[in-house]
């Protein structure tokens, strides 16, 4: 798929994929081509491609890859960051949960809906012509199908997680009925209808294919796997977890047990140019560069959060790790997470006047730490120069509002200046790496989390085990580029209990996929959001000012709200979520 991108171009002309309208849910590309007259094997081939480059067609302002604003910066991961609080204020409303009026002042989730949607059409615009031609003339048909109805249920997925309660539109629908069709089904029924794409793409793909990228039985496995685990947690109309449904429970085992992959040796590779469609990456947007087009296919999703003051990166110093997550990659003196104190007193928090902190005697880390977070006075990105010119040890003066924000930087979306994946337009930073939708260590504790609940925590130890080892042989880079080696990770010997697997296991994904935009979505699964991001709100507002009237709302704050624009064009069709 890589190799492919320079098809994108003459398909985003020729159906001007840059329209934008209201009414998003009837879009269909616009141009001289229609249903009618595209149905070829060859222009479907094509089209195929528009809606893969269309789960990718994100932006800093529309986000669909990288989840930084909805599942890290929402989080307790990480501060919005930037030029204070008015900077890219919708964020900071997003941080604070105030953001109480749907579309009042708030354009970001609105304009996510309408990228989802867009994404949405685009598949279904193929998948009519598709079902148009000939099984005799089309001898991709039912393996297209197939991939155009993973797309479809990727971006209703990401779409369900945002907001909770979203309509399920598919190709057979037209325009009448599409503006017919609400979002009141049930969560059970919502959840099924995008597993049933899902499960067409399971049933009906190549385990594998040539060209990378494409949709393959392996990504539709996982993707069950995970979304049989959120159906699992069944929630009531307040977002509260009322049970935990053991069948549902038991398929994420059986999925995850058909997901094909491995770690990847060293936990940094996930986060390096040159490593993309690796054994862990089991399915992922793709990026190019050196395509031959002005600026090559490269995502900018992440353009605002380059480190600031440093001529090494450009603008704008957003994303930033929070004291809170930081400090959970203490360890013990046996290499263990401090479940329950690791927040009792702050690391790092300390600068020296040459803008490096040095870390308290006898502290103790996961090395994951420096794969995650820029910290004062350690290499970044694995190297302490660039070309033999060019500090790359992070420095507070890369803090570009430490006063509001404090001084961590986040590393795990950079990439190195001289690396051959980055384009600078202006001030904003682009990359050819691929973003990673599920990693093979989702999986593992995908599984392994099914399988706590179902307590049989004894078959989960090995899984996360599996996750601990490799964290641990994954500092040679750090310390090659002249990391003070602090690092102490060990396995667990046993689980005594559910309750110590049960905490095992949700450190481990927090410390695994921290900045990574999965923890907010964990916390609402879990039915733990309010409980955690309360007593986070409590303990980093006496550090961070910007925080002091920061509240969760139970109920509410689970989910954004349906865009007001939508609710309005469908003269009220549409259900608003609770609170808003």
């Amino acid at each position: 798929m890589k190799n492919n991108k320079i098809i994108l171009i003459g398909m985003l002309i020729i159906f001007g994929v840059s329209s934008c309208s209201d009414d998003i849910l009837e879009y269909e590309p616009t141009g001289v081509l229609s249903s009618d007259n595209v149905a070829t094997a060859d222009n479907a081939e094509a089209l195929v491609i528009a809606a893969y480059a269309a789960i990718a067609n994100d932006e800093m302002v529309g986000p669909l890859t990288n989840q930084w604003v909805f599942g890290s910066v929402r989080s307790d991961d990480a501060y919005k960051g930037g030029g204070g609080r008015g900077d890219v204020d919708v964020i900071d409303k997003y941080e604070q949960y105030n953001l109480t009026v749907p579309d009042m002042g708030d354009w970001m989730a609105p304009r996510t809906w309408t990228n989802y949607y867009k994404a949405i059409s685009r598949a279904n615009f193929a998948l009519s012509v598709i079902n148009s031609i000939p099984d005799a003339d089309y001898d991709n048909k039912t393996v297209r199908q197939a991939e155009l109805r993973f797309l479809r249920a990727h971006s209703h997925f990401m779409l369900k997680l945002i907001f909770k309660k979203v309509p399920f539109i598919t190709e057979e629908l037209t325009q009448e009925e599409i503006s017919q069709t609400s979002n009141d089904l049930s969560n059970e029924d919502l959840w099924n209808k995008i597993a049933d794409d899902f499960l067409f793409a399971y049933n009906t793909l190549p385990q594998s294919h040539d060209e990378v990228g494409r949709a393959d039985k392996n990504a539709a496995a996982a993707y069950l796997a995970k979304l049989r685990l959120f159906q699992a947690y069944e929630q009531n109309d307040q977002h509260q977890v009322t049970t935990i449904n053991t069948g549902r429970l038991q398929e994420v085992i059986d999925y995850a047990d058909e997901v094909i992959g491995g770690l990847e040796t060293d936990f940094g590779n996930n986060f390096l140019d040159g490593f993309d469609n690796g054994s862990e990456s089991i399915w992922a947007a793709q990026f190019s560069i050196n395509d031959g087009t002005t600026v090559s296919r490269v995502s900018y999703v992440t353009g605002l959060n380059s480190p600031h003051g440093t001529g090494l990166y450009g603008c704008c110093g957003f994303h930033l790790a929070s004291q809170n997550m930081v400090n959970a990659f203490k360890t013990d003196a046996d290499g263990l997470p401090l479940f329950d104190t690791f927040n009792d007193s702050d690391i790092f928090d300390t600068v020296e006047a040459n803008g490096t902190s040095i870390p308290d005697a006898g502290l103790t880390v996961d090395p994951r730490l420096d794969h995650t977070v820029g910290i004062p006075g350690r290499p970044f990105k694995y190297k302490n120069t660039v070309n033999s010119s060019g500090d790359m040890v992070y420095n507070f003066s890369w803090a570009r509002d430490p006063g509001v924000y404090g001084y961590f930087g986040n590393m795990k979306e950079q990439q190195s200046p001289d690396c051959a994946c980055y384009v600078k337009e202006g001030p904003f930073v682009g990359t050819s790496k691929n973003v990673d939708f599920i990693r093979y260590a989702d999986i593992l504790l995908y599984k392994a989390e099914a399988l706590i609940q179902l307590n049989r925590w004894d078959e989960a130890l090995p899984l996360i085990n599996q996750v601990r080892g490799r964290a641990a042989v994954s500092t040679q880079r750090q310390i090659d580029a002249g990391a003070t080696d602090i690092y102490n990770v060990s396995p667990y010997a046993s689980f005594p209990s559910k309750e110590f697997a049960w905490k095992a296991l949700k450190f481990e994904r927090r410390l695994e996929f921290a900045m990574e935009g999965n923890r907010w979505y964990d916390l609402v699964r879990w039915g733990e959001a309010a409980t955690v991001l309360n007593a986070y709100l409590a303990e980093e507002k006496t550090k961070r000012d910007f925080l002091t009237n920061a509240v969760f709302t139970q109920g509410r704050d689970e989910y954004y709200p349906i865009p007001q624009r939508e609710i309005d064009f469908t003269g009220g069709l549409y259900t608003q979520n609770p609170g808003y």
